[in-house]
C-alpha cells in the first residue's frame, strides 16, 4: 500500500502539456450529501493541479441509469431526514441484494453504456458504494465493443472505519486502484485481496478552504466573527443542519434556554426559513443565547464558521465529521432519531480515536455542549485527539495519484 509521504510525482511528468486531455468520468449518486462534495471536491482539486491537461464529467449514474434506482435514492435520503433508525433495514437489504454488483443485472445498462462509449473516458472514478462493481465492469465492455482503451477503474472510499455500517460494495479487488479516506478502509480493501501498490491511503477529500493555513483560518472566522456580531472568545456552539435542512435546532436551543446557560449559538438552516423563524422567537425569549440563525454556506464560509465554533453539533457522516477532523473542532455527534449503519462506522471511527462526544437526546446534547464550555481541559484533550487522528494526504496528492495509473490491471475473474 502506498501511503503519501512515499509518493512523490511532480504533475508537470504526468501528462506533457501538447497531449489530449486525460478525461475523468466521476461517478455519484445524490444519497446524502457526502458523496456529491467528494465529487466536487475532487473536480476542483483535479482543475487546480492539472489545468487543461484534465477534462471531466461528474455523472449521477444510479439516478440517470433507471427509475427503480432513482427511486431507491430518493427513498433512501427520505428515511434519513424522517427516520434514521429504518436504515438498518434498507442498509441490509442492499447489501444482501447487490443490485449493482454484476453489470448483467443493471437495469437500464444501455444508458451507461452509451456514455461510456461516447466519453471513452481514461479514467472512471467512483465516490460512491454502489458504483464500484457491475458500473466498472459496464465500462470495460464498452470499451471492448467500441474498440478503444478500457479506462483504469478507481474508487475513492470517504468512509472512516470497517464493520457493521461499512458496505461491503466499497471494495472490488479487481479495481485498479483504491483510495481510502483511513487506513482503516484500506485494510479493509487489502482484506478482499486488492494488491497493495493498487491501494493509497490518501486522506480526506476536502474543498480548499480547509487546507488553508491557520493564520488563514484564523483571519477568515475573525471577519466572520465581526460580520455576525459575534465575540471569539465567548463559548460557541455551531449546530450543523442535514439533508435537506433536516434538524433539531429548536429543541436543543429551548433546552439551552432553560439551562439558564449564557454562550452564543450558531444554527444552519439551509433553505428552513421555517426554522429560522422558530429561532427567531427563541432567540427573543433567552436573553442569554446570543443565536444566529444562517441560511445556506458554501465552502470557505463553512471552513469560517468551524474555525469560530467552539464545538460542532454534527449528524455522524463522513463530511461533517472529516471536516471537523481537519480543522481540530470539538465535535459533538447527533445521535436524536437514532444513527445509521453507515453513521455507525463513524462514530466507532471517533471512539477509538477518542475524538468526539455522542448525544442521542436533545437533552444529551445541551449537557455535552454545557460540558464543553465548563471543562476546558476536555476540550483541549479533543482537540488533541482530533490532531493525531487526521490523515498526513492532501487531495493534491490524490489527484496527481489517480492521474499517473498505468494500463489498467488484468481484470480476469
Amino acid at each position: 500500500m502506498l501511503t503519501l509521504n512515499r509518493l512523490k510525482i511532480c504533475s508537470d511528468t504526468l501528462m506533457p502539456a501538447s497531449e489530449a486531455p486525460q478525461r475523468w468520468l466521476l461517478l455519484t449518486s445524490s444519497t446524502g450529501t457526502g458523496h456529491n462534495m467528494r465529487a466536487a471536491s475532487l473536480t476542483h482539486w483535479a482543475e487546480s493541479e492539472l489545468g487543461g491537461r484534465i477534462e471531466l464529467r461528474t455523472h449521477h449514474v444510479l439516478e440517470a441509469t433507471h427509475k427503480v434506482y432513482r427511486f431507491g435514492v430518493g427513498f433512501y435520503n427520505f428515511i434519513q431526514r424522517r427516520a434514521p433508525w429504518f436504515h438498518h433495514v434498507y442498509f441490509n437489504y442492499l447489501e444482501i441484494a447487490g443490485m449493482h454488483r454484476h453489470a448483467r443485472r443493471i437495469l437500464g445498462k444501455d444508458r451507461f453504456t452509451s456514455l461510456v462509449a461516447d466519453y471513452r473516458p481514461h479514467r472512471l472514478v467512483s465516490v460512491h458504494a454502489h458504483t464500484n462493481h457491475g458500473f466498472f465492469d459496464l465500462a470495460r465492455e464498452a470499451s471492448d465493443a467500441g474498440g478503444f482503451a478500457a479506462p483504469a477503474c478507481m474508487t475513492y472510499c470517504g468512509e472512516l472505519f470497517a464493520g457493521y455500517g461499512f458496505s461491503r460494495h466499497w471494495t472490488n479487488p479487481r479495481a485498479d486502484g483504491f483510495i481510502g479516506a483511513s487506513e482503516e478502509v484500506c485494510a479493509a480493501a487489502r482484506a478482499v485481496g486488492t494488491p497493495l501498490e493498487r491501494i493509497l491511503h490518501g486522506g480526506f477529500l476536502l474543498s480548499a478552504p480547509f487546507y488553508q493555513s491557520e493564520a488563514e483560518l484564523d483571519a477568515s472566522a475573525d471577519a466572520l466573527a465581526r460580520e455576525l456580531k459575534l465575540r471569539r472568545d465567548r463559548f460557541t456552539l455551531l449546530l450543523s443542519t442535514g439533508l435537506a435542512g433536516a434538524n433539531n435546532h429548536s429543541e436543543i436551543v429551548r433546552g439551552l434556554a432553560d439551562s439558564d446557560a449564557t454562550m452564543q449559538v450558531i444554527a444552519l438552516c439551509a433553505h428552513r426559513e421555517d426554522t429560522r423563524a422558530v429561532l427567531a422567537r427563541l432567540a427573543a425569549a433567552a436573553p442569554r443565547l446570543t443565536i444566529r440563525a444562517l441560511g445556506p454556506a458554501e465552502p470557505p464560509r463553512m471552513a469560517a464558521l468551524k474555525r469560530l465554533a467552539s464545538a460542532v453539533l454534527a449528524r455522524p457522516g463522513t463530511g461533517a465529521t472529516s471536516e471537523a477532523i481537519q480543522l481540530g473542532v470539538p465535535l459533538i455527534h447527533n445521535g436524536i432519531g437514532g444513527i445509521m449503519p453507515q453513521e455507525l462506522i463513524t462514530v466507532q471511527y471517533c471512539k477509538q480515536h477518542g475524538c468526539s462526544l455522542v448525544a442521542r437526546t436533545p437533552a444529551e446534547v445541551v449537557a455535552a455542549a454545557l460540558r464543553l464550555k465548563s471543562e476546558p481541559a476536555l476540550a483541549e484533550s479533543l482537540r488533541a485527539s482530533l490532531g493525531a487522528a487526521r490523515p498526513a494526504g492532501r487531495p493534491a496528492d490524490i489527484v496527481r495519484w489517480i492521474a499517473e495509473r498505468g494500463a489498467p490491471a488484468n481484470h480476469a475473474s
